[in-house]
């Protein structure tokens, strides 16, 4: 892998990264919250939304989520 490739794969993963916390901020978490949200990679978007869709509030959505 070259110098390029490294760093095209980085950029990526940060576009990814912001894509995640813009995505959980819309669905209704703070900003704090959506950027932890997104930096773990085993929280899925899908259920973060589904929880505060049933009525979880975005503190207890976070904490069951990390």
């Amino acid at each position: 892998m070259t110098k390029d490739d490294e760093f095209e794969e980085a950029e990526e993963a940060v576009r990814v990264l912001e894509w995640r916390a813009e995505a959980l901020e819309r669905a209704g978490f703070d900003r704090f919250r959506a950027d932890l949200l997104a930096a773990a990679e085993h929280v899925d978007l899908h259920d973060a939304v589904a929880l505060l869709l049933r009525g979880c509030s975005a503190d207890l959505a976070s904490d069951i989520l990390l």
